[in-house]
């Protein structure tokens, strides 16, 4: 008996998905790749050993590290405050949130760095009542990528919470549970799934961050400089060999990164039923 597909098409939907990926996502990978081939092993680690290099990538790694953490807390307390309690203005405020998906990165990067340099109005505020300089440091860098990560972790768990089963949490009640008990066993494994999505979007997101990162950042070498700029230098310099190097192992480690998260998030699912 021949078997039936549920989507009609199959065939033609998987070559169409196929040559998609090939042409827009395989393709230019490749190409990065066989241009590193170029290189000799010892040249490709002089390029990435270098002191500048690696001190760019502790930048972008713990600057989008620290940032998918923050937004990750911030975007659950938004996401909850949104699914479970009414007030005005709700639906104006849900539609801002994907504000950074619509605005253009440098416009971000523009705004973020005029109100957090020191004459700005929250850079001035922060300096003065905190003693702390956000604009051309690194805290200018994780707060740019927090501007950009937040819509990534409200859009992946504002649906789980809205389709949580609120008896669950009733049944537990009924039990005994305290309020938070309630959250801690009940709703939070339910919800950390997702959480972990937006987190991993987040990181991906932040890791190679441009446009919002450029002039918030300082760009100081050792200090503020992120890999996306030591690859535009590289390629302004024409030492495009450099540049590919550079940008193959932001892929590769980006990667290999992200693939950890993602078996993480296969385990927990699988721990909680899900799977």
């Amino acid at each position: 008996m021949r078997q039936s597909h549920i989507m009609p098409g199959f065939r033609p939907a998987l070559g169409f998905t196929l040559f998609y990926l090939g042409l827009i996502v395989l393709i230019p990978l490749s190409t990065l790749i066989v241009k590193s081939l170029l290189l000799s092993w010892d040249e490709y680690l002089a390029i990435i050993t270098n002191k500048r290099v690696l001190a760019s990538f502790r930048v972008s790694f713990a600057a989008s590290l620290i940032a998918a953490a923050i937004a990750s807390l911030f975007g659950f307390i938004i996401a909850w405050t949104f699914v479970r309690y009414p007030f005005p203005g709700k639906r104006v405020l849900d539609a801002l949130i994907d504000l950074p998906f619509a605005l253009p990165t440098a416009v971000a990067g523009i705004v973020l760095a005029t109100i957090y340099q020191p004459g700005g109005f929250l850079g001035r505020l922060a300096s003065e009542s905190f003693g702390i300089k956000i604009a051309y440091t690194p805290a200018g860098i994780v707060v740019a990528l927090i501007f950009i990560a937040l819509p990534f972790v409200v859009r992946t768990v504002q649906p789980v919470l809205q389709e949580f089963d609120a008896t669950m949490e009733e049944a537990a009640s009924t039990l005994g549970a305290t309020r938070l008990q309630v959250f801690l066993k009940v709703i939070f494994p339910n919800v950390f799934p997702a959480l972990l999505t937006g987190f991993a979007l987040s990181f991906a997101r932040g890791i190679g961050e441009y446009g919002s990162v450029i002039f918030i950042a300082g760009n100081l070498p050792y200090v503020s400089e992120i890999v996306p700029l030591m690859i535009i230098t590289k390629l302004e310099q024409y030492e495009y060999a450099g540049a590919t190097a550079i940008a193959l192992t932001l892929l590769v480690v980006s990667f290999l990164l992200l693939f950890v998260i993602n078996l993480l998030q296969y385990w927990v699912r699988k721990r909680s039923g899900q799977l």
